[in-house]
C-alpha cells in the first residue's frame, strides 16, 4: 500500500526546513513506517525520524436559514508527520532559486 504524503506550506513548516525537518500531511490510517517508506520514494532522501500528531477537526455551527434548524457538526481531522531527514539529505520544498541581480 503506498500513500501520499504533501508538504505542509506554513510559517512553521518553513522554520523548521532550517533543521533538517519536514512537515507533511499525511492520511489518518498511516504509520509512521508508511510515512518513512513513502518520503524516502518520493523524495529520494534518507528519513532518520517521524513524529506524527493528529489534530481534531474543530466544531462549527451551521443553520439551514434564519431560524430553522441550528446546529453544530464537526470539520475532519487531520494529521501531521515531521519528518527529520538524516545529515546530508534535505528536500527541495521552499528552497529559493537564487536570483542574479542586474547591474
Amino acid at each position: 500500500m503506498s500513500i501520499i504524503v504533501t508538504p505542509r506550506a506554513t510559517e512553521k513548516a518553513y522554520g523548521l526546513s532550517a533543521q533538517n525537518t519536514y512537515v507533511f500531511n499525511v492520511p489518518l490510517t498511516a504509520n509512521k513506517q508508511q510515512i518513512a517508506e513513502a518520503v524516502a520514494a518520493q523524495y529520494d532522501v534518507t528519513v532518520k525520524n517521524v513524529s506524527v500528531a493528529v489534530q481534531a477537526g474543530k466544531a462549527v455551527r451551521f443553520s439551514r436559514g434564519k431560524n430553522r434548524y441550528p446546529g453544530t457538526t464537526n470539520r475532519k481531522d487531520s494529521k501531521k508527520a515531521y519528518v527529520t531527514l538524516a545529515e546530508g539529505s534535505s528536500i527541495q520544498i521552499f528552497e529559493q532559486p537564487e536570483v542574479e541581480e542586474k547591474k
